[in-house]
């Protein structure tokens, strides 16, 4: 008897910026919508701790290929620091490792603002998913390790103070790709004297998405299920999807909370070109770009047809050379 194929999913494509909940990992996340829209392929645009909440870009099919640019966008994340102890691992999971019983006042905190504000040097935690060695610093620390991380450029576009209380403040930061917020709240708790550590954390935009295009969990199980409720695995068992698929199911309201592929490429210069053009393109080949506005020269571009996402390209000498193709 003759082996059968496993059904992978849908061919369905697009972000969903999902409002993580507290509690849950980034690859649960991701396994969950992967069942809920029974795709082929699900990957998300950035991890989020389980003890954070806040946007999550989740792309589905054809809209992995556009992960890079979603993950090199800004980020705006509000965050409370705890003062008064410092944590093996910058945030309530970890045990306390340093204490104090100083609290500094709100001028002392401003005034260290402009010292974690532009391009600084920053190191990462013990705990997170930098490698040392072909290891994780975070597999090392669980072990017991102290590992030798070293500081790292980033870049802070803003900091700002929202409230400030005895023991903790609320903070809200623009930042840049590989800032860790759990250092910042450790560093800036040494600076002080005093120690802290993330008692909240939450994302509240990572670029080109905002808050508009948050959807929750609940309102996809809303949309895929109707009234019959969550009939889905805690985290997107693989052969219960597989099994799913067969059964005809109406996915237009689920699908309808999807934000557009090419929503992620709106940092590249955009080239509406021909049907033709677009054929063209798809098969591999480069295409002449018409029209008195359509750049000469550019490193990256997109050419769409009729609104609809066609490939990432160089622009050389007036000419479109694919380097990424997207299904029609």
């Amino acid at each position: 008897m003759g082996r059968r194929g496993k059904k992978k999913g849908r061919p369905v494509s697009g972000w969903v910026v999902l409002d993580k909940p507290v509690g849950m990992g980034s690859t649960e996340a991701v396994s969950k919508i992967k069942w809920l829209f029974q795709a082929e392929k699900a990957g998300h645009a950035g991890t989020l701790d389980p003890l954070a909440s806040g946007m999550l870009p989740i792309a589905l099919g054809e809209a992995t290929k556009t992960v890079p640019y979603v993950q090199d966008g800004a980020k705006i994340y509000r965050f409370t620091v705890a003062w008064g102890q410092e944590r093996s691992t910058d945030d309530l999971e970890g045990p306390v490792t340093e204490s104090s019983d100083l609290r500094p006042p709100e001028a002392e905190v401003r005034a260290l603002l402009p010292k974690y504000t532009g391009v600084i040097m920053q190191t990462p935690p013990q705990f997170s998913a930098i490698k040392i060695a072909g290891e994780r610093a975070y597999d090392l620390a669980r072990e017991g390790e102290t590992v030798d991380i070293p500081a790292r450029e980033i870049e802070i576009g803003r900091l700002d103070i929202v409230e400030h209380h005895a023991d903790h403040t609320v903070f809200e930061v623009e930042c840049g790709k590989g800032t860790y917020v759990r250092s910042l709240a450790r560093d800036m708790g040494r600076d002080l004297g005093c120690f802290g550590h993330i008692s909240d954390l939450r994302r509240i935009e990572v670029e080109p998405f905002t808050p508009e295009d948050f959807v929750t969990i609940a309102e996809l199980e809303a949309a895929r299920f109707g009234d019959q409720g969550d009939e889905g695995p805690e985290a997107g068992d693989e052969s219960d999807q597989a099994e799913a698929v067969a059964k005809p199911v109406d996915f237009g309201a689920i699908d309808a909370l999807l934000v557009d592929t090419s929503a992620a490429l709106d940092c590249l210069p955009q080239i509406a070109i021909s049907d033709d053009a677009a054929t063209k393109i798809r098969l591999g080949n480069p295409v002449i770009i018409r029209g008195r506005d359509a750049p000469v020269e550019a490193e990256e571009a997109c050419a769409t047809a009729r609104g609809k996402l066609v490939a990432i390209g160089a622009i050389e000498q007036g000419m479109f050379k694919p380097k990424r193709v997207f299904a029609g």
